[in-house]
């Protein structure tokens, strides 16, 4: 069965670098903002070289034991069960952390021997260590600019990884990426791009996160299947970046024009 590739444009040398780490058997790590494709990256890469993924979206609560395994009792029995993390080292899976920087900080430590020269996993629970296998392949993605320094990676960590940072595309990559992603056309491509681009740069707003490639796509479907131009960049772009109510305003008073 032939699975098709998801789309993913490149706008550097990242597939050759993802390729290479792969081969040299070094983690790697995705830095960069919410929306900027690092997970469809990784989908793209995956199917390209026709490996198994595995990911887990970490967040606060994600420990070492949610990816290593852990007793359960099935019957009268208790049974050790292999966790993400342990079926992808046995198994030679890429296994993708995504916002690894979220997860608590025993899950740091769980991966520290598989980012150097060991490449081996630890399970203090059955008192054994892993080997990886050959295919093994540990990628981790993080925003640097969520928090800032609440949750940030320690460069000691970093430095266990080849890295690769994401930014927002220019405008004629991105205007590309909405027209093949959705279908749209191009003047809606154009338009949406430019106000993804126009808010971006309003850095007085204090926004956390700002308009990603993301937004726009889902605003660029929801105009391709008939919903009215401004309320579909109002609903798809505005409205999940703030919930103040007068930068909402201000800013669906920016889009009103623009589109």
């Amino acid at each position: 069965m032939t699975t098709t590739i998801p789309y993913y444009f490149a706008v550097g040398k990242e597939e050759d670098v993802f390729s290479q780490a792969y081969q040299n058997k070094i983690p790697l790590l995705l830095k960069g903002p919410t929306g900027t494709g690092k997970s469809r990256f990784i989908e793209f890469m995956v199917v390209k070289l026709e490996k198994k993924l595995i990911t887990i979206s970490c967040h606060e609560e994600t420990s070492s034991t949610d990816l290593i395994g852990r007793y359960i009792i099935k019957g009268a029995e208790t049974v050790w069960t292999d966790g993400p993390l342990t079926m992808a080292v046995k198994e030679g899976s890429i296994i993708y952390l995504d916002e690894i920087a979220e997860a608590r900080p025993d899950v740091i430590v769980a991966i520290h021997s598989l980012t150097d020269h060991r490449r081996q996993l630890y399970i203090d629970k059955l008192g054994i260590t892993i080997t990886a296998h050959p295919d093994f392949m540990l990628v981790a993605s993080f925003n640097p600019g969520y928090q800032k320094g609440f949750k940030e990676l320690k460069p000691s960590t970093k430095q266990r990884f080849t890295a690769i940072t994401f930014e927002h595309p220019k405008s004629n990559q991105e205007i590309e990426i909405l027209i093949q992603e959705t279908g749209c056309e191009p003047d809606t491509a154009k338009k949406l791009t430019a106000i993804g681009n126009k808010i971006r740069n309003l850095t007085e707003l204090g926004l956390t996160e700002t308009v990603s490639t993301r937004l726009l796509v889902n605003a660029a479907k929801l105009i391709k299947s008939g919903l009215p131009k401004r309320l579909s960049t109002h609903t798809a772009i505005i409205e999940p970046l703030t919930d103040d109510l007068q930068t909402t305003q201000a800013l669906k008073d920016l889009c009103d024009l623009m589109i």
